[in-house]
Formats: C-alpha cells, structure tokens, sequence
C-alpha cells in the first residue's frame, strides 16, 4: 500500500487554550503551500482510495485543499489516530485496517507525524530519523515487512520550482 503522509500546512501561533487551538484555520500562506503540493500531487497523477484526517481545523482545511487539486471526490474521513497527541500503535492499527487499499493519504501533526514516518521506514528502529515541515507530503511504500520512503517534498521546494518554471518559460527578450 502507498501511503501519502501530508502533514497540515502553515496554521499561523499556536493557541494556548487547547479547544481553540483546535479550531485554528490555516493562514493564507498555508492556503498557498496547499495549493502548490496539490498541484503537484496532480502533476505527479497522485490518486488515492482515501483521504483521512486529523479532526483539527487546520488538517481538514489541509485535506480538502489538497483533495480538490488531485480531483478526489470522496468524503474525506476523520481519523482520531491522526491527532496531535495519538499514538503509534493506534496509527498502526489505522493503517492496518487499511491495508487492501491501494494508496491512502493521512493529515496530521507534528510531532507525531515525525515519529510515525521515522518509525515506519526504520523499521522502529528511529523515532527521529525523519522532519516533516508544515505542508510537506511524503511518499511511503508500506509492505508488510518493511517501508519504504520514496520521496518528501517540502512547500518550499514546490514553489521554488513552479516559480523557476515560470521564470524559464518567459519569452526571451533581446538586448539592442
């Protein structure tokens, strides 16, 4: 099974009361990184069985962003597992419920989206090997003996590539 880790995208300050913090919206840069990994997710022909997410404000708006650029169409489901504070065992158990789909995409959190993507490709080994930063998507191939990380791509990196695109496919204009 492919598994797309997104983890949600720029959210603004964290919140000291928790039941706000919940409720936190994405900014308008985390709208604009939604749009860029979306975009490229569709560039790529990224499709999946299933979108899960974090319940929280900001991983659902980050869902469907990304959701509407790679044209899925389905409800997006709403996955405790994928909270702030869940943990590995329960992520586990998600994905194993999961395991006849043939690609699923799951929106969470740091710092457990940290650690869950350290642990998957180490072989629990690491619960530190991996970063993933607001907005970054990564590709892991899950097998039932080990996982592979194919690839991680960062906001950042997406719109510094759209952005040489664009500046490379200006006309060329001519010194007289």
């Amino acid at each position: 099974m492919i598994v797309f880790f997104l983890r949600h995208a720029s959210a603004g300050q964290k919140r000291s009361n928790a039941q706000q913090d919940d409720k936190r919206p994405l900014d308008k840069e985390g709208i604009e990184q939604c749009r860029y990994v979306g975009r490229l997710l569709n560039t790529l022909d990224t499709h999946v069985d299933l979108i899960l997410s974090s319940p929280l404000k900001r991983a659902t708006q980050t869902a469907s962003l990304v959701g509407n650029e790679i044209a899925y169409e389905q409800k997006i489901e709403l996955a405790p597992a994928l909270k702030p504070a869940a943990d590995y065992q329960a992520f586990r158990d998600l994905l194993s419920s999961l395991r006849k789909m043939e690609a699923v995409m799951v929106v969470g959190h740091n710092p457990n989206f940290d650690r869950f993507l350290s642990l998957m490709v180490s072989n629990g080994a690491s619960d530190a090997a991996m970063e993933m930063k607001k907005g970054s998507v990564a590709r892991v191939e899950m097998g039932p003996k080990r996982s592979v990380l194919q690839w991680m791509i960062t906001p950042r990196l997406v719109k510094s590539a759209y952005t040489s695109a664009q500046v490379s496919s200006l006309p060329k204009t001519s010194k007289k």
